[in-house]
């Protein structure tokens, strides 16, 4: 099961619903699996460092399918909160040198 960014960050929030109990469930019999951007996406929205190691740590025990590569998923998420600390917003995480996509 691979479940979007969204539902992880309802989840790391403790938002009760069908899609966070149906996470929970699925952790637990082992059945969930992640994309790197999900990783980068879910990562970059903590805002304090504890909390992001922790979520770290857990996530990256998942198996993780290379969409950018789980190195630059997380470095990408490192410098996202880095730069937000710093009062840089970051509007949109990727763009396809090739065409006018925004990931």
């Amino acid at each position: 099961m691979i479940v979007d960014s969204s539902v992880w960050i309802d989840y790391f929030n403790g938002v009760d619903g069908l899609e966070t109990e149906l996470l929970d469930k699925n952790l637990y019999r082992g059945d969930v699996e992640l994309l790197d951007i999900i990783l980068t996406e879910v990562l970059q929205g903590f805002k304090r460092n504890r909390d992001f190691q922790i979520a770290k740590t857990l996530l990256t025990k998942l198996h993780i399918y290379d969409v950018l590569g789980k190195e630059i998923a997380i470095q990408s998420a490192e410098n996202f909160r880095m730069l937000g600390k710093q009062g840089i917003t970051i509007r949109k995480n990727y763009r396809c040198n090739y065409c006018d996509i925004l990931y």
